[in-house]
């Protein structure tokens, strides 16, 4: 600064010098500063200027910005944002049984949790029974394990399904999933359509990132226009699909590249909703989105923004959309897990506040705050109260809330924001190019960009030249975990198999073969395959039956190379 204001003065007073003069006065000096050494970049590897200023932005403010809740929706989609009602806290829980996690869901509910996110377990995930061989070895460990309609019974008993709103983190088996949440609502005896939340169900992100699916793309995505269609009718609180930036994200991709596939995807569900006969107007509104806040505090805040304004246009200009609910980017985020280390664990709380912040500056509806020991185990009670903690702190001692869209006509963040949606926008005409998202999914495209973006975050980790607190810099001898962890006792498992057991001595075997023969003759004669699943599901049949019709009628996908 002083370098800069001694130029100044040399040359005369600021009001004497025009902007431009001032300017490359200012360059001078820096060109003759001394800079620390660092890597002047984004953290998806994007140069950064020193400074920002008026000549960096073309930016028209009814066009490119506009008010809160009216088009494009950049500085938000409600008028009053956080005035009006603070983001949801979402906590995503669930390990072992269905009775252990119905627990720590009335754990987080009595500590102001608003909403619940559930997880499950990878064969869950990948749609097999507890008591299948492949899921040796995996039960209820890394989320809740659920096989049955009976099991998501237990999972909700003594919480009023028709009040609270639920999300479920799951993609290939979402569908039945989601049939199991109904059938257990009725149990309860609550109407389906007085349900609300959220089934992330984005299966066209599991081919390209986290590769859990049942079967082929194109009748997967069958049947998730099937759900479309019959929540629309039946079901109209719910949002079908939960467009996922998160998985994206996490694989290694770039903040552009989780903002054009996540919008290309959710582009290509809307196509296939018009072209299933559903007007767009009559899906797009219950449509959301599932973005990861990273560590890059301003690029995180402006790529929310740039989706807000990138999927406006797009349903508007492009799809023909009328209804301003169907131009909306309504989004849950969660802070970047694949940010917190084991190393020096207590350090995630920082990392998840700053990622927690960036994603209320850029608007989200609703947050999940990573726990401290995540990286090591499922998160323990006291770690997921700190996470829950760090939320409120932010609602309501920062006073960040208070003003919508704060950072607005900053030259940075709208510089930014505008590089993000031109990079998008790039990504958009590849994709094109390439024949559409199913080809570029079965060709690699995806799968090749984000994996060739997380060799270079690598190497720039191992080259020091990206700096991570206690892997690469700031490292301590003692790199044993120095907090407690949470375990999965094995005997989880065993109860698992006797419950199924169980279940299957006492259910009506002609019910279930009755219900399987209408699922798979659904699968060939277009019937709704979410109607079918939700009769299953009253049947007692249980997950990986049904999810083995869908792989026997619909095929197998086997994954491209890429290398």
């Amino acid at each position: 600064m002083s370098k800069n204001e001694n130029s100044m003065s040399a040359t005369g007073s600021t009001e004497t010098v025009n902007r431009v003069d001032a300017r490359a006065i200012w360059q001078e000096a820096i060109d003759k500063a001394r800079l620390r050494e660092a890597s002047f970049s984004t953290l998806s590897s994007d140069e950064l200027q020193s400074l920002y200023g008026p000549e960096d932005v073309d930016i028209d403010y009814d066009r490119d910005l506009g008010y809160p809740g009216q088009f494009p929706f950049t500085r938000g989609v409600h008028p009053s944002m956080y005035r009006g009602r603070l983001w949801t806290m979402r906590q995503f829980a669930g390990f072992g049984s269905a009775a252990q996690t119905n627990e720590r869901f009335k754990f987080l509910l009595e500590h102001g949790q608003t909403g619940l996110s559930t997880a499950f377990d990878f064969p869950t995930l990948m749609g097999y029974d507890s008591d299948d061989e492949h899921s040796l070895g995996e039960v209820g460990q890394v989320g809740v394990a659920i096989s049955s309609l009976d099991d998501m019974s237990t999972l909700f008993d003594g919480i009023p399904m028709g009040e609270v709103s639920t999300s479920m983190t799951i993609n290939g088996p979402a569908p039945i999933m989601l049939a199991f949440y109904i059938a257990a609502a009725e149990r309860q005896g609550v109407d389906r359509s007085e349900l609300r939340g959220t089934i992330q169900n984005d299966i066209l992100k599991e081919y390209q990132a986290q590769h859990a699916w049942l079967v082929a793309p194109e009748p997967a995505l069958r049947m998730i226009t099937d759900m479309m269609s019959y929540c629309a009718d039946h079901v109209p609180h719910w949002n079908t699909i939960s467009i996922s930036g998160y998985h994206i994200r996490e694989a290694g991709s770039t903040a552009a590249q989780e903002l054009a596939f996540t919008l290309a995807n959710g582009m290509e569900y809307v196509r296939r909703g018009v072209a299933a006969g559903m007007d767009v107007d009559s899906f797009a509104p219950r449509l959301s989105f599932f973005f990861d806040s990273h560590l890059d505090f301003f690029e995180e805040i402006c790529k929310f923004r740039a989706a807000r304004r990138i999927w406006a246009r797009k349903l508007r200009d492009q799809f023909g959309a009328k209804d301003p609910r169907s131009w909306m980017v309504r989004f849950h985020t969660q802070t970047a897990g694949v940010s917190l280390t084991a190393q020096q664990p207590e350090n995630n709380i920082v990392r998840t506040a700053f990622e927690a912040l960036a994603a209320v500056l850029g608007g989200t509806q609703s947050l999940h705050t990573n726990s401290m020991d995540e990286t090591l185990s499922l998160p323990t009670e006291k770690a997921v109260k700190i996470a829950l903690r760090t939320q409120q702190i932010i609602a309501e001692e920062t006073e960040v809330a208070h003003v919508t869209d704060p950072l607005a006509g900053s030259y940075f963040i709208e510089a930014q924001t505008n590089r993000l949606e031109q990079e998008a926008e790039a990504y958009f005409e590849e994709i094109e190019s390439r024949g559409g998202v199913v080809p570029a999914i079965e060709s690699g495209f995806f799968q090749k960009e984000i994996h060739l973006s997380a060799v270079k975050y690598q190497r720039q980790l191992e080259s020091g030249e990206k700096h991570v607190v206690g892997i690469n810099c700031y490292v301590e001898d003692d790199e044993g975990p120095s907090i407690d962890i949470h375990r999965i006792d094995a005997a989880v498992e065993e109860e698992q198999h006797a419950r199924l057991k169980d279940l299957r001595s006492r259910r009506d075997p002609v019910g279930v073969e009755r219900e399987l023969a209408a699922v798979r003759a659904a699968c060939s004669d277009g019937g709704n395959l979410l109607e079918r699943f939700i009769a299953a599901a009253h049947a007692d049949c249980t997950l990986g039956e049904i999810s083995q019709v869908l792989r026997e009628e619909f095929g197998h996908f086997k994954e491209p190379s890429i290398l």
